[in-house]
């Protein structure tokens, strides 16, 4: 069987980093790691190819080699993900979906000839048992949870890791908590399943051996959902990166409690972890309450985001607005919370209905639901009736980006973030930094309007704090690509 195994191309988005790309001559920010573990659960004898649309193109002869076409996507990939459908059906291939897209809203893809659902380990050898008799069905689903020892490592032979700026790996599946508007539970559970020390230590090995060094994103959907385990892995982490002279810098999701916990960012600063992303919301306690965020609603979010600097993490954050207990006064509210923090990356979006979640199935029965998500909350969609009234949401989110991202707010909070910042990560500089921090200089230095607070900025690092000046040029870099993905909502 010749597989082809087909990752639909991002959208320019916030996480793409599509305009910071360019400053290190990469092509695409992460790399399709579950696609690549889906195809480590192929029979051994198909032959494979993977072809991430992020990095090049689908070509005619890449569909007319394959048997079969394998596609994976979230909702945000769906326009791409269609489109790769339309031509695979076109040349008469069999087209094999799955992934988050697929599950949440499998009869949106009436053209699929097989929808494999859910997780792979439960769901994958159902139909490739079915394939192999000749009677495969069409839909495979489960709400099983399988325990991830039975996840393989990812097939990393299938692509060109020169392509990516970072390499991706998972831990854990699942989070104990409920938000309203995530689906997270409804994808993966609430109780986090975890892989063992010895199973991330292998996968870390067959990366190291594959001459990966640098960045490292382990995509959790909560990092620290079970902290017992979590704090078990790092202590072997910590010593394997030691042993090995600390080739990978990572970076994770958590929840915020993580701020509790000093024993846990001692670990993950000594496993060499530089940034977490948190899902910080809001400042607005009703709203907080209302979306189920109780770990947000009960502790000073500012103070939170301080302490975790403090212990060498750079903290980027999540941030909603258009909750049924906003009014008015939530962007100037966003704003000051997003500045105080000193959360440089901050992803400020409008509220989303998921399919399937607890906010899509309320809203369908008030009657306020209009239609599906694109899957991009930073792009100025609403696909539900506000309470506040959809032009002043509308009008006021764009306030909020137009500020936060001007070049005086933006070079303000990274001043914020250095007061707080204790950095302790342990990186090499290589040739791609030195081409980035030329092409800073160059592009946002001397031709970019945030020339004047870049020089202030990168100088005083220079003169004290030296150690986080590659943060700062990175800060910078990533500043210069979160001005164009929000142009498009300041100018609708």
């Amino acid at each position: 069987m010749r597989t082809l195994l087909v990752y639909p191309q991002y959208p320019d988005t916030f996480w793409s980093f599509k305009h910071a790309l360019r400053f290190i001559s990469k092509k695409a920010a992460y790399p399709p790691t579950g696609l690549l573990t889906v195809a480590a659960m192929l029979p051994g004898d198909w032959e494979k190819r993977v072809v991430d649309l992020n990095v090049r193109n689908l070509s005619d002869s890449d569909i007319d080699w394959a048997d079969m076409v394998l596609v994976s996507a979230m909702l945000v990939q769906d326009t791409s993900a269609r489109e790769v459908i339309r031509r695979s059906k076109e040349k008469g291939k069999t087209v094999v979906a799955g992934g988050p897209a697929f599950t949440s809203q499998p009869e949106s893809y009436p053209e699929v000839d097989h929808l494999v659902l859910n997780e792979a380990e439960t769901t994958l050898p159902l139909f490739l048992q079915d394939l192999e008799k000749g009677t495969p069905e069409r839909i495979y689903s489960s709400q099983e949870r399988p325990a991830l020892d039975r996840t393989p490592v990812p097939d990393w032979s299938l692509i060109d890791m020169r392509n990516y700026a970072s390499m991706a790996i998972q831990y854990s599946r699942g989070c104990p908590y409920q938000c309203e508007f995530c689906d997270i539970v409804i994808m993966n559970g609430r109780r986090p399943r975890t892989k063992s020390p010895e199973q991330m230590i292998k996968e870390l090995e067959t990366l190291y051996n594959a001459g990966w060094r640098g960045s490292l994103f382990i995509v959790d959907d909560n990092f620290i959902g079970n902290k017992r385990k979590v704090k078990k892995m790092l202590a072997s982490l910590k010593e394997w990166q030691a042993e090995h002279d600390y080739p990978f810098v990572l970076f994770t999701e958590a929840s915020v409690e993580l701020a509790d916990d000093q024993e846990l960012m001692d670990l993950m600063r000594w496993s060499n972890f530089n940034k977490v992303f948190l899902g910080l919301e809001t400042p607005n306690k009703e709203s907080l309450q209302e979306c189920g965020k109780s770990q947000n609603s009960s502790r000073d979010l500012v103070q939170a985001v301080e302490t975790i600097h403090r212990n060498g993490m750079l903290v980027m954050g999540g941030f909603i607005v258009g909750f049924d207990n906003d009014n008015e006064s939530i962007f100037e509210s966003q704003i000051r919370f997003i500045q105080q923090s000193g959360v440089v990356t901050a992803m400020v979006g409008l509220l989303g209905a998921l399919p399937r979640t607890r906010l899509w199935e309320r809203l369908q029965k008030e009657g306020r639901l209009l239609h599906a998500p694109t899957g991009e909350n930073t792009d100025g969609s609403l696909n539900f009736i506000p309470r506040m009234g959809t032009e002043p949401l509308l009008a006021g989110y764009r306030d909020i980006v137009s500020t936060i991202y001007s070049p005086k707010y933006y070079y303000q909070r990274i001043e914020t973030f250095l007061k707080s910042y204790r950095p302790t990560s342990r990186s090499r500089i290589n040739r791609h930094d030195i081409i980035a921090l030329l092409r800073s200089i160059w592009r946002i230095g001397i031709f970019s309007r945030s020339a004047p607070w870049f020089w202030k900025v990168l100088i005083k690092t220079a003169v004290t704090k030296t150690r986080a000046l590659p943060e700062v040029v990175e800060l910078s870099i990533f500043g210069h690509h979160f001005q164009r993905i929000y142009k498009r909502c300041r100018n609708p």
